[in-house]
């Protein structure tokens, strides 16, 4: 079961030159700030430590392309973006291998392509680039690897075959099943035993099963659907033996992290586990970590709710870096309650930080300077509020700086720190112009005011420009004409 959520306070460092310091911040050694997670398996927050720093491996458990991903879908890859972020910080971009799949065999992608009467490539090529764009709007980093379930097919016919060879595995008329009591520790991931699952598997009896938990490596084939040649006939894999399968292909095992949703520890991750255990005779992944739930409006997401939200959709209003911060802005292990309020208050927040660099756009960088506190907060088990607050708190100093060389210094700061949790890389003057369509509105508007002033007409002019101040838009005259910019 996973462990209960409890924030946890930032690393405390001690800082050279006070708080408003002028010197260039030293690197971070990962001795100073250990990087610490909370593992579900062990059900702790435990120091990282990797089997190999010069390779570093990772693994999220990516979508199923059969429609479009919804904004909750979007949580674990952004949480898990800010992870790869910090490990590729500490260890080096080169030394940190991530992998996401796509599930592209399953059946709801079967289903939608008879829908439309389309092979299945067509909807899983349709919604696997609807996830990348998306992905690209949330600012994720692509990962090193990507693959599909369809590339590795016969992998995962070798991994059965080693796990019905091994006797965890056995044939029947309806395909290959894992034999879960063949692993006494099936269960310890979820905290639940075999006796549960067995209670829980009679609601739906297959009587071709040995015991009610058993779950399906291979599925013999049915007609008009997709299928692949395999010692025990036609057909296609089960979902949890694709997982298994790719992270053997890809990194080995154990790998140093496995990620995923909190949904996917039963059964997935339990099965995942199962499979390369008893295959492979050693663990699957050192660190299991979970991240919690999304509702939108106090509510469980749902088509039947019409409350399926979009980051496309949210896209029209909303900038991707608000969206993404949105994501951000509770634990990744904690509950996210998705509003309307949320994001106006992640767009305030965002154009507080980019007016702090607007006032310093012409400084350049100090060499070198690392954001220490946001590593602090971020290595505390990926503490995104924490390191947040830190954020806000360099664009106080940021504004308050007046000396060069600390503008410099405070300004590479607060870059580097936006940077680890993929913020502020627009360019601060595009930002406070807002997306096309609503700076040619705001410019309409204040063209409108000249005209208004020219003609005389003062109380128009007033009322314009009241109605964009309502709005956080600071009007600007001077000798060269009016210019316009967002009150952070």
């Amino acid at each position: 079961m996973q462990p209960p959520f409890h924030p946890h306070k930032a690393v405390t460092l001690v800082y050279s030159g006070g708080s408003h310091r002028k010197a260039p911040c030293r690197p971070v050694r990962e001795t100073e700030v250990p990087i610490q997670v909370t593992d579900t398996l062990q059900g702790v927050k435990r120091i990282f430590h990797p089997a190999d720093s010069s390779r570093v491996r990772l693994y999220l458990c990516g979508p199923t392309v059969y429609a479009t991903a919804h904004i909750g879908n979007f949580r674990p890859a952004v949480a898990f973006d800010v992870l790869f972020r910090l490990l590729r910080h500490t260890y080096g971009a080169e030394s940190v291998v991530y992998a996401r799949n796509f599930t592209d065999i399953d059946d709801k992608i079967i289903t939608a392509a008879q829908a439309e009467g389309v092979g299945i490539e067509v909807i899983t090529d349709r919604y696997t680039a609807r996830y990348l764009a998306d992905s690209d709007t949330l600012g994720v980093l692509r990962p090193t690897y990507a693959p599909t379930a369809t590339g590795h097919v016969g992998d995962m016919i070798a991994l059965i075959a080693d796990l019905i060879e091994k006797g965890h595995a056995y044939a029947t008329l309806n395909g290959v099943n894992f034999h879960v009591p063949s692993m006494p520790t099936y269960g310890r991931l979820s905290g639940r035993s075999q006796e549960e699952l067995r209670t829980g598997a009679r609601v739906d009896p297959d009587p071709t099963k040995r015991d009610p938990a058993d779950f399906a490596l291979w599925k013999a084939a049915k007609p008009g659907e997709p299928a692949w040649d395999s010692p025990w006939g036609p057909g296609r894999p089960g979902w949890h033996i694709e997982c298994s399968a790719m992270i053997e292909a890809l990194l080995g095992s154990p790998i140093d992290i496995h990620m995923g949703g909190q949904d996917l520890i039963f059964p997935h991750h339990e099965n995942e586990i199962a499979q390369t255990e008893c295959a492979h005779g050693r663990p699957l992944a050192n660190y299991w970590l979970h991240n919690g739930f999304l509702s939108v409006d106090s509510e469980k997401m749902s088509k039947s709710l019409g409350n399926v939200v979009t980051v496309h959709a949210l896209s029209e209003h909303w900038a991707g870096e608000v969206i993404r911060l949105g994501l951000m802005s509770a634990h990744y292990r904690a509950p996210l309650d998705w509003t309307e309020e949320l994001l106006t208050q992640c767009r305030a927040t965002l154009d507080r930080l980019y007016n702090a660099l607007r006032r310093v756009n012409a400084v350049a960088l100090t060499p070198n300077v690392v954001a220490e506190g946001v590593v602090a907060a971020l290595s505390d088990d990926l503490n995104t509020p924490e390191a947040l607050a830190e954020l806000s708190r360099l664009a106080t100093l940021l504004n308050k700086a007046e000396e060069p060389d600390e503008q410099a210094a405070l300004k590479a700061e607060l870059l580097h720190g936006a940077g680890l949790v993929g913020l502020l890389g627009t360019d601060p003057d595009v930002w406070a112009r807002g997306d096309a369509g609503e700076a040619a509105r705001i410019d309409g508007l204040i063209a409108d005011r000249i005209a208004a002033r020219k003609a005389r007409n003062f109380a128009e002019a007033d009322r314009i420009r009241d109605a964009l101040a309502a709005e956080g838009i600071e009007i600007m005259d001077g000798p060269q004409g009016s210019t316009w910019r967002r009150k952070g």
